[in-house]
């Protein structure tokens, strides 16, 4: 069975992207744009990647994916991508980006069957890992802590898990972040 991590980066206070659905304040930061050792290993590991819409399209936007999808698999590889929508949205050209509507539960094995033997990384928002975390499939929360505030925005995971749920399991600092990584029991 694969283990299921949302790994993202979260604001010193706690948001996951600006009320625009923005991470440039994520790429302002001094080693913002990711690429270290520890991450590659985990890159290395994951057979799919599962986001929601507002993940998706500040991707497509930020890096100009549909002018450019050959930029595609410098971020994700040949890996099937699941995107949780209610709209339409368009695929970037030579993707494996697959379309999903309704509860992450319906979705699951079909996104199991794609992972092979390797793990699922949900990428982003927040809610998409908190619907995993109440289906019970989340398995480890890894979150790299920015050297940043925001005033408000989207929140990293707005859901109340607590210590009977999410055990700590490694600390370590990746540059000018504090990397926190949990495992999260299935009670």
């Amino acid at each position: 069975m694969p283990k299921v991590t949302f790994y993202t980066a979260t604001t010193l206070n706690g948001f996951l992207a600006d009320d625009h659905d923005s991470l440039d304040w994520l790429f302002a930061a001094p080693g913002g744009e990711g690429g270290d050792a520890d991450f590659q290993r985990f890159l290395d590991g994951i057979g799919v990647l599962v986001q929601g819409s507002s993940t998706y399209e500040w991707v497509l936007e930020h890096e100009d994916l549909l002018a450019h999808p050959e930029k595609w698999p410098a971020f994700y590889g040949a890996r099937p991508t699941f995107v949780f929508t209610t709209r339409d949205l368009p695929a970037v050209d030579g993707a494996d980006v697959r379309f999903v509507r309704g509860a992450v539960t319906d979705a699951w094995p079909a996104i199991l069957e794609a992972s092979g033997d390797r793990d699922v990384w949900v990428v982003g928002g927040g809610d998409l890992a908190g619907q995993f975390a109440d289906a019970g499939l989340l398995d480890e929360i890894r979150v790299s802590i920015a050297p940043a505030t925001l005033p408000s925005g989207k929140p990293l995971l707005p859901r109340a898990l607590g210590a009977d749920v999410l055990e700590l399991t490694a600390v370590r600092q990746a540059g000018a972040f504090a990397e926190l990584t949990y495992t999260v029991s299935h009670a």
